[in-house]
């Protein structure tokens, strides 16, 4: 069923239910008129915690905060009548043990009204999905590349070659097992991510995995090229919004330093006959 068909929103035991079927979408939105915008077209839209470096100019996402994320997650709620929410939850808001994790992913979905969080990690994650999962709180996992660990993987690196494809596959199995209704692949090699989705019986979404996995996930900014700081290889650039805007910037200011705008019919005059606005 297409989302233009749906009159109520989607739950997270619906997003589960797609597995080997239709396709999931879903992209990034940190904005109310963004969100109003794929809200037609997304199954779940995730606030994601790459809100801190497309719209806060951070160098990782490991600085974002939760009131950070309370804060886009509102905004973002407010635009959606369809497409389930999912946020992010911070790096340090989780990794403590469980009852932190519990804590503050209760205080996220309390305040933004989300559908579910979306945490990072595998195998060292289970316990605390298990447990979140256990008390109402719907997760989505995240493996392969998870930014907020970084500093330990390296840097932005493909995750699962060689022999780490098995540990990958168990990561996996395990966030299943503990009671994800869905598992983010990124940065994947297109082979073990298809391993992947055909072991496990959550849906996949991919983020630089394949065209295999259960559905798709992107950064809005980076699809519409308006974040153009880097250009993962993964990403697709759907329109060119950033050099658009820069080429209407500079004739907006072209035409104020020559006095061309306001023009007459962006002026008021000193009747009030005719006018509209």
């Amino acid at each position: 069923m297409s989302a233009t068909a749906r009159k109520t929103a989607l739950l997270p035991d619906d997003i589960r239910a797609r597995k080997g079927g239709t396709p999931i979408v879903s992209l990034t939105a940190y904005t109310t008129p963004m969100a109003e915008l794929m809200d037609a077209h997304c199954d779940f839209v995730l606030v994601g915690d790459s809100v801190g470096m497309v719209l806060h100019g951070l160098p990782s996402t490991i600085g974002v905060t939760m009131e950070m994320m309370i804060l886009h997650g509102q905004a973002v709620k407010r635009g959606l009548r369809q497409a389930m929410m999912v946020i992010d939850m911070p790096f340090g808001s989780y990794e403590e043990n469980p009852q932190q994790a519990f804590r503050n992913a209760s205080r996220l979905m309390a305040e933004t009204g989300a559908g579910a969080v979306k945490l990072e990690g595998g195998q060292s994650m289970a316990e605390t999905i298990a447990f979140l999962v256990a008390r109402g709180i719907p997760v989505m996992a995240h493996i392969g590349l998870t930014p907020q660990s970084i500093n330990t993987l390296g840097g932005y690196k493909v995750q699962g070659r060689g022999g780490a494809g098995a540990r990958l596959l168990a990561d996996a199995q395990a966030v299943a097992d503990a009671g994800a209704f869905a598992v983010v692949l990124e940065k994947v090699p297109q082979t073990l991510a298809d391993q992947i989705t055909a072991a496990v019986q959550i849906p996949t979404i991919g983020i630089g995995a394949s065209a295999g996995c259960d559905g798709q996930v992107l950064v809005v900014d980076d699809m519409l090229g308006l974040f153009t700081k880097f250009k993962p290889k993964f990403v697709k650039r759907y329109a060119n919004l950033g050099e658009q805007a820069d080429a209407a910037v500079a004739a907006y200011a072209a035409e104020v330093r020559a006095r061309t705008f306001p023009a007459a019919e962006h002026v008021f005059a000193d009747s009030v006959a005719g006018e509209t606005s």
